[in-house]
């Protein structure tokens, strides 16, 4: 019998997949809600500038990472390229547990950008490879489910245990557990879907693309109003990532409370990715998108209002279900405007300009903060979010 593509088929490899991936995110999160304080108690940092470096380093090595994971998918194999991620992890929770100087940190985001470019965007790209046409919103539903719920809880987890036993080393010994396990499962359990592009390519009436590299930066209308939109939704998360612990500690919020904060949006947005990706196979995603996009412009112009622990809350469940209905539509937008042979690429150059956007968010942010009070870097940022709903409506087609 032949490669077969689908869901339920091939849902053995699917799902290992979909946990491989929460190791992924898991190794995100591990940062995510307590390295502002890390920079500030242990390495005495003050500008909120140099704070962002550690984002705007992992935004542009993961963005490269990504695109040359999509460029080289076909020719070296997905599976080869998420052993590759997770062998440039294995330093990267000692760094962070045993740092003396803050460039050691700014080395190891550098690590984790590689590591998230290759085994994210290979975990990824093997799961649209084996669904086929039917289930690709529902798969990267699944995908992201799995990721970003990882990061949230990992970042929960991770203030709540520098809370009670101090920022290093402890909170790190869950990345070194990550890494462990991902790459077992890796080497001895994960098979290459190349088989299963060639089993698609036979089915395609999609044309291929006359420039993967700029049909999907712009050329193409619906490619390049997703890119756009990829770009500023992780650029506002950028901002997020690196401004809201920092935002909070001004708010006079204890750790815990923040790391309650911190992981509540990636929590919400990975739990409502469930819904989202599947919606995102029945409804026009032109129309999820737009909604998505104005959800989040929505909830950072609240930031700006917001005083109380309920308030910033709730804002970050809206902008957690903003970012659900964007984030698996983005790259089911983008599988089903490729050729199954230009798909992986075609990714991986999405991927390139959406991840820039952390770097983006983060470096805006950080000048914006040194001359302004913060409320201009969160209005600015929510303005761009609120401009990308319109560049998708004008372009985008269903």
């Amino acid at each position: 019998m032949g490669t077969q593509l689908g869901l339920r088929t091939n849902w053995k490899q699917f799902s290992l997949l979909v946990f491989i991936n929460a190791l992924v995110g898991g190794m995100i999160g591990l940062e995510r809600s307590i390295l502002p304080s890390l920079a500030s108690e242990s390495f005495g940092m003050e500008s909120h500038a140099v704070m962002f470096s550690f984002i705007v380093v992992f935004g542009i090595t993961k963005s490269i990472a990504n695109y040359y994971a999509g460029h080289f998918a076909n020719q070296i194999g997905r599976k080869n390229l998420l052993i590759l991620g997770w062998f440039i992890a294995i330093p990267i929770p000692f760094i962070l547990m045993w740092a003396p100087t803050w460039n050691w940190i700014v080395a190891a985001n550098i690590l984790l950008g590689i590591n998230q470019g290759l085994a994210w965007s290979s975990t990824v790209t093997m799961k649209i490879d084996l669904v086929g046409d039917r289930n690709r919103g529902l798969a990267m539903g699944i995908n992201e489910f799995a990721g970003y719920l990882s990061v949230g809880l990992v970042a929960f987890l991770t203030a709540w245990i520098a809370q009670h036993y101090g920022i290093r080393p402890y909170p790190f010994y869950l990345g070194i557990a990550f890494v462990s396990l991902g790459m077992l499962l890796s080497v001895f359990f994960v098979h290459d879907t190349r088989g299963h592009v060639s089993a698609a390519a036979v089915q395609s009436t999609v044309p291929r693309l006359t420039s993967v590299f700029w049909d999907t930066t712009w050329r193409h209308p619906n490619l390049g109003a997703v890119t756009q939109a990829g770009l500023i939704n992780n650029l506002n998360d950028g901002m997020i990532w690196g401004l809201f612990p920092i935002l909070l500690l001004a708010k006079g919020f204890a750790l815990a409370e923040i790391g309650i904060l911190v992981a509540l949006y990636p929590m919400v947005w990975g739990l409502a990715q469930l819904g989202t990706g599947k919606l995102s196979d029945l409804i026009c995603q032109k129309d999820l998108l737009i909604l998505g996009m104005l959800f989040q412009g929505i909830a950072l112009f609240g930031l700006i209002v917001a005083q109380k622990f309920w308030h910033f809350a709730s804002l970050s469940v809206l902008l957690g279900l903003g970012t659900a209905m964007v984030y698996p539509t983005f790259m089911a937008s983008v599988a089903q405007n490729t050729h199954p042979e230009d798909r992986a690429e075609s990714l991986g150059v999405f991927r390139l300009w959406r991840d820039l956007g952390y770097a983006i968010g983060a470096f805006m942010t950080g000048i914006l903060m040194a001359y302004f009070p913060v409320w201009v870097s969160i209005a600015s940022i929510g303005t761009l979010t609120i401009i990308s709903a319109g560049v998708i409506k004008i372009r985008m087609r269903c």
